[in-house]
């Protein structure tokens, strides 16, 4: 389809993609059958379909107004609708940009500002997130359910191997993770621990990224992306085979960074390298010998929950299912495995109507089998399926830890 785009667009090299990514849109709407927000509202322009069309209006300098924000809000950026487009469309990356001009074109309300600022300051700080975390956790009992259900309860905690090895690979602590599921990457460290590999955490690292960039501001993303970038790059010219990720979401922004600076001359290089590096644990696990692995006893049957930025950003669907079946694991039979939980990074608390119902259905997809646990491979999937489930939701790595 024929585009061209406005003048105040394409005199901007952050811009550059947004024509290609429109032209291999063929509108043929295969999407639609796997976006979760159109399953649910029924309306074209909560479809990927539906949002290309007004995104492709707005660059080619049609007026922006706030309906076409509520829209593009509405998208839990799952990518579902790129693993199931047949022309390669980088949806993603085209409502990230659509997104900013939206953020500047119709300014949102105070309110909306101030909550969308407050996560900002909160959510990427672990110095920040964990003292108003465990303060959650012990007025948890007196908090109304709709408050008490953001809140993991805490847990006893697993003990760090003490080990040093030959191979070493690198840890970023994160975020949220670090403070509402520390047990992930001590489990992590001890299942790689048993392989021969040391977990070097790199604890001045900060928040990958994701948070900003999703909530428009990216200039502050990409300053979070050059920290960890400066922290990584001597770690890995010193023979650190690889980052490894335990977070999905997280996984997918440091997988992103090539892109995400490809204008910067002093960090594109490094950028595509640190991308290249960042591996799924799911991954690394895959190329190695896993005899010495085993299961916990009580693991009961386990429904496994394959996050958006696992199967669709990063392209691993079915593999953590795979290996946890290869180690004897009694998986659950579970259904509509592709569509979104409704996490979705901060979805969940600005857009929380939505995302409590795909909650509810992706629980009830789950559950189906009647596991005794549910499992996942990303923090915020865990924490969002976890403040409703009736089982037990943790990382799926804990089912291989001491």
């Amino acid at each position: 389809m024929k585009t061209i785009i406005a003048k105040e667009f394409a005199d901007q090299t952050q811009f550059n993609p947004v024509k290609s990514i429109l032209q291999a849109c063929v509108h043929c709407g295969f999407c639609t059958a796997t976006c979760p927000t159109y399953l649910l509202l029924g309306d074209e322009r909560d479809s990927p379909r539906g949002r290309i069309y007004m995104m492709k209006a707005m660059f080619e300098g049609e007026a922006v107004t706030s309906a076409t924000r509520d829209h593009l809000d509405r998208c839990l950026t799952c990518r579902s609708c790129e693993t199931t487009c047949p022309s390669g469309v980088e949806y993603g990356h085209l409502l990230d940009l659509g997104r900013l001009v939206v953020e500047q074109k119709v300014p949102r309300p105070k309110h909306q500002q101030l909550l969308r600022w407050s996560l900002r300051q909160v959510l990427p700080y672990r110095t920040r997130f964990g003292p108003m975390l465990k303060l959650g956790q012990i007025l948890r009992p007196l908090l109304p359910q709709v408050l008490k259900q953001h809140i993991p309860k805490s847990s006893a905690k697993l003990q760090s191997p003490v080990g040093h090895h030959a191979r070493v690979m690198l840890s970023l602590p994160g975020c949220a993770q670090a403070s509402a599921a520390p047990n992930t990457d001590i489990a992590a460290a001890q299942v790689l621990d048993k392989l021969g590999i040391q977990l070097k955490v790199l604890h001045q690292s900060g928040c990958c990224g994701a948070v900003d960039h999703h909530l428009n501001a990216h200039a502050a993303a990409l300053t979070k992306a050059r920290h960890n970038i400066d922290l990584l790059w001597p770690e890995l010219e010193a023979g650190a085979e690889a980052i490894v990720v335990t977070a999905s979401g997280c996984g997918a922004t440091l997988q992103d960074y090539g892109h995400m600076l490809r204008d910067d001359a002093n960090y594109a290089a490094k950028a595509q390298r640190v991308a290249a590096a960042a591996k799924d644990i799911v991954e690394i696990l895959g190329q190695e010998d896993l005899t010495s692995l085993k299961v916990a006893v009580d693991a009961g049957k386990v429904a496994v929950h394959c996050p958006c930025t696992q199967q669709h950003a990063m392209q691993l669907s079915g593999k953590v299912k795979a290996l946890l079946q290869g180690l004897g694991v009694d998986l659950a039979v579970t259904k509509n495995d592709h569509l979104c939980c409704g996490s979705a990074g901060t979805y969940s608390l600005l857009q929380a109507q939505l995302s409590h119902q795909l909650r509810d259905n992706k629980l009830q997809d789950l559950s189906q089998d009647q596991p005794a646990q549910i499992v996942t491979a990303n923090i915020g999937c865990q924490l969002h399926l976890g403040g409703a489930a009736k089982v037990p939701v943790k990382h799926w790595l804990e089912l291989l830890a001491n």
